[in-house]
């Protein structure tokens, strides 16, 4: 039975009534009804605090011979990163009876946990919830008939549903994923409230972020970076790692509540890529095994987005997460001011140096945003803090918990790191020439061990562990080591294998081991777009500088890892 009116929540009385309703019209059907936990688990589910962590998977990680996941390797992969929706792909275990799915899920995830498998597939997509499913169903895949569209409304905590759909596209061409694309679309905006909340998730078997499927599922969730990476900073999924196969993708409401994902003592302030055999420490996943991700015929990799939503007991509130107290910026630097925020419009963000005297920021800014880049000014202070509060309710604010140190430059820490120099145009067609320097003026090392560095599109180099800037030096990342032109004394070449910067404009981004902002270059088509020449700041090596064409400093057109005018830093 595929559902395919257009349901809104005043066809909802109680969640009791519908979840036993429902189960037993899908029953009478021949197809899978939700199962789930009791009322017991419901309610204690809806005692939800203010803000409530959600955390979305999307999963094709069967392995062995049988597209199942019977071996083992996916189960262990679920339990230890502990998702509270998955939309999961070949949703098959056992004989795939009912009994046998029950027991894979109460295994991988809980016997309170509830799930939806669509009925009569081969290789079948499906749900799985923390919280009730209240309804779900299966829409048709115009292009295939082994799976369907597999979606599932949640009653998750706070005042909207989350609604889920599992896809599993076509490997055959872009254009049959295109055409999958349409149909979903038209479902959804035929189907879906769109005052709920909606994700997407799944296998795409896209080869590229560039095909057109992502333009059409645009209109209904947001397909743009940043993306989720593994520990080393790969965005890709299949199995080879190298094209980016699987996607949770979530619509703008939900984006912005979207948080870092944090496991252990890791933060991945876009999302996870989970391949265990790089993910360090392992201990965090356990039970995992570093070979789970590898194992025989193992599909893809996992994709988890965490996100923070307003609970059941949310009204309106704002919480200032960075800095919030015992932080040491460096004056000059760009850092990342960034809040939470519920039930608000638009907030103002102020300073100040001494405790009690503020200073504007900005007086409205959109609080779905949840950050604002800010270059720290240059007065030295100790007794720094930031406040963020309700643009048009001065009454309603939070300030940074405790004081912050702003220090004049020279005190290490992430403040001291800028980009000076970026080539986006290569002098011919070798990509591996293009480069990023970037500058430490103070007189401490900084250890860039797991930063980042990003363009517009995507994340391009993750620092090596043990990797340090020294005090007044520089160091240059490049498209490839064959780019690397002798006599540049720190230099490394982009982990993922390029820079890929664009030519017409771009934003390249430093970030901390934190998922912090250190520092942005904006780049206007001005000075991206001759051949061979970089952008440089002007004045050179200062952070407050504007990007300037090289030539306008001196007579070369790049300087990777000296001064603009030839000198060493």
């Amino acid at each position: 039975m595929r559902i395919s009116g257009n349901p809104s929540r005043n066809m909802f009385l109680g969640r009791s009534f519908v979840v036993a309703l429902l189960s037993l019209s899908l029953v009478a059907c021949g197809d899978e009804a939700p199962e789930g936990g009791s009322e017991d688990a419901l309610a204690s589910q809806e005692s939800a605090l203010a803000s409530v962590r959600v955390r979305l998977m999307a999963a094709n990680i069967t392995s062995g011979n049988a597209q199942s996941y019977d071996p083992g390797n996916g189960t262990r992969l679920f339990q230890g990163t502990d998702p509270d929706v998955v939309m999961i792909q070949e949703f098959n275990y056992g004989d795939n009876s009912a009994t046998a799915i029950r027991q894979f899920v109460n295994t991988a995830f809980g016997s309170n946990f509830y799930y939806y498998r669509e009925a009569g597939a081969q290789i079948p997509n499906g749900v799985i919830s923390r919280w009730p499913i209240i309804a779900s169903g299966e829409w048709d895949d115009p292009s295939v008939d082994n799976r369907d569209f597999a979606y599932a409304r949640i009653d998750v905590p706070g005042p909207k549903d989350l609604w889920v759909v599992s896809v599993h596209l076509l490997t055959a061409n872009a254009t049959t994923r295109n055409t999958e694309a349409a149909s979903l679309v038209s479902r959804i905006k035929a189907n879906i409230p769109t005052g709920d909340y909606l994700a997407i998730g799944g296998d795409f078997n896209t080869d590229s972020r560039s095909e057109s499927c992502f333009s059409t599922f645009s209109q209904v969730v947001v397909t743009s970076s940043p993306y989720p990476a593994d520990r080393n900073g790969n965005t890709n999924t299949n199995a080879a790692r190298a094209k980016p196969y699987d996607h949770v993708l979530v619509d703008s409401d939900l984006r912005a509540y979207q948080t870092a994902t944090v496991i252990g003592s890791s933060s991945f302030a876009n999302g996870l890529v989970l391949d265990s055999r790089v993910y360090s420490p392992l201990s965090e996943i356990s039970p995992a095994q570093s070979g789970d991700s590898g194992a025989t015929n193992m599909q893809h990799m996992a994709i988890i987005k965490d996100f923070l939503i307003p609970g059941d007991s949310s009204t309106t509130g704002l919480t200032v997460s960075a800095p919030n107290g015992g932080e040491s910026w460096a004056g000059g630097s760009s850092q990342t001011i960034t809040w939470t925020a519920s039930g608000v419009t638009n907030v103002k963000v102020e300073y100040t140096l001494n405790g009690s005297t503020w200073t504007a920021l900005t007086s409205s800014v959109s609080a779905s945003t949840g950050r604002y880049i800010w270059t720290v000014p240059s007065s030295a202070t100790s007794s720094a803090q930031v406040r963020v509060s309700d643009a048009s309710n001065a009454s309603l604010s939070d300030t940074s918990d405790a004081a912050f140190t702003i220090t004049s430059g020279g005190g290490g820490g992430t403040g001291t790191v800028f980009i000076n120099e970026v080539l986006v145009n290569e002098a011919g067609s070798d990509v591996n020439g293009e480069f990023v320097e970037l500058v430490n003026p103070g007189s401490t090392a900084v250890s860039l061990s797991g930063w980042t560095l990003s363009d517009s599109a995507s994340l391009r180099h993750t620092f090596a562990s043990g990797t340090t800037l020294a005090a007044g030096a520089s160091l240059v990342v490049f498209g490839g080591a064959s780019g690397i032109p002798s006599g540049v004394a720190q230099a490394v070449a982009a982990s993922t294998g390029t820079l890929s910067l664009s030519n017409s404009s771009e934003v390249v981004t430093i970030k901390n081991s934190a998922g912090t902002v250190v520092d942005t270059a904006t780049l206007s088509s001005a000075v991206c777009g001759t051949d061979g020449v970089s952008a440089n700041r002007s004045p050179d090596g200062s952070s407050g500088g504007s990007f300037v064409l090289h030539t306008s400093l001196s007579g070369t057109s790049s300087s990777p890892g000296k001064k603009a005018s030839g000198a060493s830093f």
